[in-house]
């Protein structure tokens, strides 16, 4: 006996290469078919996608892109900064790197909650949390939130208008932080 077992024939030289190598190029196929309808996915759905931070800020409930946010901290102590606008709250120590933290609703000039005047801002209560921008958009900056609410899954919501809508009744306005960064505005925090 050769020492192989009966039912399973003996390998061929080189044959298990192959075998390997058209398995290697099906999976391969397969895989590119996924990732061709995953992207032909993303776009039919206009750029929604699963992988998006709820947060609220003032009395607004924002979708913010998970690649676009850094980290999720509780409210550190700020360092104000001698005239910068009111929206500009200060700077902020976050592990070592200087973030300067903005007010979202102040910067908008929207209530910041029930009971509040226009342009209140947001309430920095004991949910409140600085949501820093991700290192890839280059801007040491974090948002002041009043609330994480977590991951949300907005191909889920129904679009109204420039919100979308989940189905527990609930605004959200999806935040593109690059768009915000670009702003002139944004951008000039002295008086």
């Amino acid at each position: 006996m050769s020492g192989h077992d009966p039912v399973t024939p003996a390998p061929v030289p080189g044959q298990a290469v192959r075998l390997d190598a058209a398995g290697r190029r099906s999976r391969l196929r397969q895989y590119q078919e996924q990732l061709l309808e995953r992207m032909q996915a993303a776009r039919a759905n206009q750029g929604a996608s699963v992988n998006q931070l709820g947060v609220q800020i003032g009395a607004a409930r924002y979708l913010l892109e998970l690649t676009q946010a850094g980290e999720i901290v509780p409210l550190p102590p700020l360092t104000a900064v001698p005239l910068t606008q009111a929206w500009y709250l200060g700077l902020a120590n976050i592990r070592g790197n200087l973030v300067g933290v903005i007010d979202l609703a102040r910067y908008l000039g929207v209530a910041g909650g029930a009971g509040a005047g226009a342009g209140a801002g947001t309430a920095a209560g004991s949910d409140a949390r600085v949501v820093t921008f991700a290192a890839g958009i280059g801007f040491n900056c974090g948002l002041l939130v009043s609330r994480v609410h977590g991951l949300r899954q907005a191909e889920k919501m129904q679009p109204q208008g420039d919100q979308l809508v989940d189905t527990d009744g609930h605004a959200w306005t999806p935040l593109d932080l690059t768009i915000l960064v670009a702003d002139e505005r944004f951008l000039h925090v002295g008086l």
